[in-house]
């Protein structure tokens, strides 16, 4: 998972947005004031002053000037230009809105007091003085609220990464819960054994534990199809297929992704036993509620065999109500698609404060605008005049949660915008600006914009018509614009701020996968390497039991250590303890080697920095669990230096077994670090496994692996560190 911090391109929108629309506002009414051209001179710098101002409290930049001094300096310019200039009696709403962000609540509620008496001195009757006094009320509002909704879209952005390590942290108290009930139990009962008496107990408790240790890493596995990917690269890189991989898909998957990783296992087996590719391609999409699966390779005519061998599978899809299908393509390629229905993406609640807060913005605003229309209406008219208000209101709500596949909806409200004209004259006239910011919010800019100048235009030739004079036109043309882009404002806001919450819950999403699979890399590389082989050490004291009680004492007692050891482990699994040391894990491997019966060589051929130790301790666990299951070894040779760690053992079985889990998930851990894994046959019935630490990745992560990359390693330098035949069992 990458994060930029640097980038906040969602409160630079936010910022951008209210920028736009407090100009518009403070822009209309410097245009109402001017009534020649010489106005201009003054006009202009005051209506300037008093926005920049305003946007004290949107743009961090300005921030120095929230001080009791500059909001006395406002008040006196948006004075001035109310009594001085001519502007609108409704502009004071501004500095009321600044007066409650800068939480000056009396002087907030006296300079309202103030703007009911401009409104009723300047009003024309009750019915202008409500208007005016509306209208400031609707400046205050949505003064207030555009930068109390900025101010919580930078909130909601900056906390997101602490939202994802918040949802880490509870992953791990989580597994760590379900690990201590059932194979922390198990290992406490192990490891409080008190002799042989107990050896048939005790074996059977590490056979529990260790089923519910791959039980649980495969669970948590199954939420994710990349390591099954990263396992797919290592088995076709072994056996010189090129592949391609392109992922469409989002995670986590859950069952889905269990059962494709299945396909996708069986597919590229089936791949590699065939022996007919040179290149295989993986590629994963989402597609009409279906989650994809398409492996393609070019093992001409034998998509017959690819077949048969899934067939098995097949019918499980099939179960799930999606299709598994082998063909044949006419370019030669053998096809294997396997689709399942995708699980719903978890969405983010988007009922947080600063989404309620933008829809009761806009809910206001609506309102306060259809109260301004009803006012010029007659009682006969209300009949016609409040049901499409209603309508146009619930319509551009809406518009909050971006509906999909609603074309109609601005043809609807077009209509709703202009047919009422025919009847209720300029009391509709500012209506159609709902219809701008909802052509805003729908189309594109390349079709919005022009279609908001024909809706200007429109309006202008509506006010001529009703012969209202060159000022009022202008007007009319004006705010139609800056309502459309106070609506606009507020729903993009209310989207941008359900859009950051989804993106801060994918970010939790994906840093809670990551976790789940570093803990199933670490159950199946930890607590499974060290469970096995308490397993392989009661097994053999058992044996010893009456022909070396002694022994079979020793053997019984390393097993008690090497449950110990795993409890501690536990905690790495959980996220709750450092990296694994490299001195011990030689020791153990050592020990449990020698105890099968196979020679064990350890070569020191320099030291590897300690912040590799970590991940090489993994690498020879794994090596050392697939020699003790997978091999008929009688040697093995363990070679450590600068560079990484080579483990090279004899008894090879003539069909090797496709790499599994393990060795993805060691892939997985030196690639995410810019290191490298080889695991492959080698000359004389010999597998070699090699990691290669790389020290760019080692500088770039404390916990890394560092050396040069493609160093070889595995000659007979060096000192020998042990090196002594197993005991005959």
């Amino acid at each position: 998972m990458e994060v930029r911090q640097a980038v906040d391109v969602p409160p630079r929108t936010a910022r951008a947005v209210a920028v736009a629309v407090l100009g518009a506002l403070v822009g209309v009414y410097a245009v109402g004031a001017i009534d020649r051209p010489a106005d201009m001179v003054v006009t202009v710098p005051v209506a300037a002053a008093i926005l920049v101002l305003q946007l004290r409290f949107v743009l961090v930049s300005l921030r120095r000037f929230r001080t009791r001094a500059w909001t006395a300096v406002q008040g006196v310019l948006v004075g001035a230009a109310v009594l001085g200039l001519g502007f609108s009696v409704a502009v004071p709403g501004l500095w009321v809105g600044g007066l409650l962000l800068a939480r000056e609540r009396v002087a907030a509620a006296s300079a309202a007091i103030a703007v009911l008496v401009l409104a009723a001195a300047d009003g024309d009757g009750p019915g202008g003085a409500a208007d005016v006094a509306i209208t400031a009320g609707l400046m205050a509002t949505v003064a207030f609220g555009l930068s109390r909704l900025v101010g919580r879209i930078e909130e909601v952005f900056a906390a997101r990464l602490t939202l994802a390590m918040t949802a880490v942290e509870e992953e791990r108290l989580r597994l760590a819960a379900e690990l201590n009930a059932g194979v922390g139990r198990g290992l406490d009962a192990i490891a409080a054994a008190r002799g042989l008496a107990d050896l048939d107990r005790v074996s059977e408790v590490a056979r529990r534990s260790l089923t519910s240790a791959r039980t649980a890493a495969v669970d948590l596995r199954s939420l994710s199809l990349t390591p099954e990917i990263a396992a797919a690269r290592g088995l076709l890189a072994a056996a010189d297929v090129e592949v391609t991989v392109r992922v469409g898909h989002r995670e986590p998957l859950g069952p889905a992704g269990a059962l494709l990783a299945t396909v996708l296992r069986e597919a590229v087996t089936d791949v590699v036993r065939r022996r007919r590719a040179r290149h295989c391609a993986i590629e994963t999409r989402e597609l009409d509620g279906l989650l994809v699966l398409r492996v393609t390779d070019d093992g001409a005519a034998a998509a017959g065999r690819a077949a048969e061998a899934l067939a098995p599978l097949a019918a499980r899809v099939e179960r799930v109500g999606g299709h598994l299908r082998t063909t044949l393509e006419p370019d030669g390629r053998c096809a294997v698609e396997a689709a399942v229905r995708a699980a719903p993406a978890p969405s983010a609640a988007a009922s947080g404060a600063e989404h309620r807060l933008s829809v009761a913005l806009l809910a206001a605003v609506l309102a306060g605008f259809s109260v301004k229309a009803l006012l010029l209406v007659s009682p006969v008219e209300l009949m016609i005049a409040v049901p499409c208000l209603a309508v146009l209101v619930l319509l551009q709500l809406g518009w909050v949660r971006r509906p999909e596949g609603t074309w109609w909806l601005p043809a609807a409200q077009a209509l709703l915008s202009f047919v009422p004209l025919l009847w209720l004259g300029k009391a509709w006239g500012g209506l159609p600006g709902f219809l701008v910011g909802t052509l805003l919010l729908a189309l594109p800019a390349v079709a919005a914009w022009p279609l908001t100048g024909v809706v200007m235009a429109a309006m202008g030739l509506v006010a001529w018509r009703l012969g209202e004079d060159a000022a009022v036109v202008v007007n009319s043309v004006i705010s139609v614009l800056v309502t459309g882009l106070v609506v606009w404002g507020l729903v993009r806001l209310a989207q941008l701020a359900d859009e950051l919450r989804e993106a801060a819950a994918g970010i939790a999403r994906a840093a809670v996968v990551q976790e789940r699979l570093r803990a199933a890399r670490d159950l199946h590389d930890l607590l499974g390497h060290s469970l096995a082989a308490v397993q392989l050490k009661a097994e053999i004291a058992r044996r010893l039991l009456e022909s070396d009680p002694d022994r079979a004492r020793a053997e019984f007692a390393d097993l008690v250590r090497i449950a110990e050891h795993a409890r501690r482990d536990m905690a790495m699994v959980t996220g709750a303890k450092g990296r694994l040391e490299l001195e011990p894990e030689l020791e153990s491997a050592r020990s449990v080697l020698a105890a099968a019966d196979i020679e064990v060589r350890i070569v020191r051929d320099g030291n590897p920095p300690r912040a590799a130790e970590g991940v090489l301790s993994t690498v020879l666990r794994e090596a050392v669990t697939n020699i003790l299951r997978h091999s008929a070894a009688r040697q093995c040779e363990i070679v450590v230096g600068a560079a990484g760690l080579v483990v090279v053992n004899d008894g090879r079985p003539d069909e090797v077994t496709p790499p599994g889990a393990g060795i993805g998930n060691l892939a997985t851990r030196l690639a995410g670090l810019g290191g490298r894994l080889e695991a492959r046959p080698s000359d004389g019935g010999r597998f070699r496994l090699a990691a290669y630490l790389d020290p760019a990745g080692l500088a770039g992560d404390a916990d890394g692996v560092g050396a040069p990359a493609g160093v070889e390693l595995g000659d007979d330098r060096g000192e020998v560190i042990a090196d002594g035949p197993g005991r005959q069992v």
